[in-house]
């Protein structure tokens, strides 16, 4: 009997795990709102907090990101796109505000050759051996 299964690569999480440290009283009150009906979880309580402030900054957020020449959102780098490069001569400057992607068939001595800096607020998605290879490069 034919298999007809197909791996299917796992889909990158759209999300990074981070870790805070609060004082009991806080959270104990976070517990309370959970325990109220107010949230589902604590998690729930601290994502729509952290939303909250960065909608209450938005406007801060949007001028410096501006000035700083920051692309905003998800930013995928593909072999195809650097060989390009490579072949203009140019040198990329990534700068990006969320999750700059470098693609996993890139070879660190193809991201040396055509990335000059790193700058990544957020995420940096990229093999080991392409994030060592630019290791001096981001800043």
């Amino acid at each position: 009997m034919a298999s007809n299964v197909q791996e299917i690569r796992p889909k990158p999480s759209d999300s990074e795990k981070i870790t805070i440290n609060l004082g009991f009283v806080d959270l104990g009150q976070v517990d309370l709102m959970v325990q109220e009906g107010f949230y589902s979880n604590r998690t729930d309580f601290i994502r729509t907090a952290i939303r909250n402030q960065l909608e209450r900054h938005a406007d801060v957020v949007k001028q410096s990101a501006a000035r700083k020449s920051l692309d905003l959102g998800l930013r995928n780098y593909s072999r195809d796109d650097l060989e390009a490069a490579q072949r203009a001569g140019e040198m990329l400057h990534i700068n990006v505000l969320g999750l700059a992607s470098i693609a996993q068939d890139v070879t660190p001595e193809l991201a040396r050759a055509t990335i000059a800096s790193v700058s990544v607020l957020g995420a940096l998605h990229a093999s080991p051996a392409v994030k060592s290879a630019l290791a001096d490069r981001m800043r």
